[in-house]
């Protein structure tokens, strides 16, 4: 018998009430999400197991790696059947974990398969999940409406294109998908090349002349804003920790043509810089209502070798322990005093 219950993790009365008689028909809306856009808006079809599970899912090579799973089976040139076996196999030593909770969720929710999944049982639950995966059911659209998905937040990159979201929205099926304003490599001065290769595209997107931080600033708003023409209603960030080392524009200014030029920065002006642009974003978001989402504590790409031989985002990260509330107050403070003045200044005007 399946230790996944209609009561899996309601351990009371009151819990057990909420759930069932309360939140368990709720549609769901989901703010934030790393759904490709072109698999919703081309209504995915799935071949296998691989392809839904562990195509690009790098908790999962995360956890493959730390059980010895050699990288051709995560990220490599294993077939898919093997580099489902592989995750099988490591499937039994994540009890506790919550992937371990997770894959049986899905299993059984999705596949009506109860039986656990371990290398023994792989070839089992390989055919039958695969022989459901040729429903209509269980296409993109056809999961999010058998779970009752309303609306989606994926993630973005200012320089995106946003084609799939305008395709998807054109199409009026399935779910509603919305932008998420991740401007994250905005504040990557501490890598001049790539910084300066991004604010290249974010020039050549915006239309705006990134060649000081008055036109950077300006292509930032511009992107900012056909975000929000295309639905979008949050931004999101990715910091190790929050910045609040507040800095003037003239100095914000004389670090962006530093680095504009391919010269490398002091971490002192990493935080002024990374400060600066999380007060503007912070106001940008003000002005249209927007909610804004901190992702904070990961400590990004520990794997050298597999960053520079595959990229970031593969299952390097770890949790950091920064000391963020200190320089979060000050964030929020600081960018309602700069409102302030701003409006003091437009009355005067």
């Amino acid at each position: 018998m399946s230790f996944i219950t209609e009561d899996f993790l309601l351990h009371s009365d009151v819990a057990r009430e909420l759930y069932h008689n309360y939140a368990k028909d709720q549609p769901i809306i989901d703010y934030h999400c790393h759904l490709p856009p072109a698999d919703v808006a081309k209504n995915r079809r799935f071949s296998n197991l691989f392809e839904i599970w562990l195509e690009g899912d790098h908790y999962k090579w995360r956890a493959m790696r730390s059980n010895g799973v050699p990288e051709r089976f995560c990220t490599g040139d294993a077939s898919p059947r093997e580099k489902f076996q592989a995750f099988a196999e490591t499937v039994p030593h994540t009890l506790r974990n919550p992937l371990y909770h997770w894959c049986h969720l899905e299993l059984k929710r999705y596949f009506g398969i109860e039986t656990l999944l371990s290398g023994a049982t792989a070839e089992e639950i390989w055919n039958r999940a695969n022989e459901q995966l040729s429903n209509p059911v269980l296409s993109a659209h056809g999961i999010m409406e058998h779970f009752k998905v309303e609306v989606v937040g994926t993630t973005d990159d200012p320089v995106d294109s946003l084609e799939y979201h305008a395709q998807h929205a054109a199409s009026k099926s399935g779910a509603k998908m919305f932008p998420t304003f991740r401007p994250d490599k905005a504040l990557a001065v501490e890598q001049p090349a790539a910084w300066n290769a991004w604010t290249d595209k974010l020039q050549q997107v915006s239309g705006q002349d990134c060649g000081s931080l008055d036109g950077f600033l300006a292509a930032l708003r511009s992107r900012h804003d056909f975000f929000h023409q295309m639905g979008g209603r949050l931004s999101d960030h990715g910091l190790e920790r929050c910045f609040a080392t507040f800095i003037s524009k003239s100095e914000a200014a004389a670090i962006f043509s530093k680095v504009r030029a391919g010269q490398s920065v002091t971490a002192a002006e990493k935080e002024g810089f990374a400060s600066y642009l999380m007060e503007f974003f912070g106001l940008l978001d003000y002005e249209k209502g927007w909610v804004k989402q901190l992702h904070l504590g990961a400590m990004r790409n520990n794997n050298d070798a597999l960053f520079a031989r595959l990229g970031p985002d593969i299952g390097c990260d770890s949790i950091g322990d920064y000391p963020q509330g200190v320089a979060f107050v000050p964030l929020p403070r600081q960018a309602c005093r700069q409102w302030y003045l701003a409006q003091d200044r437009r009355s005067t005007i």
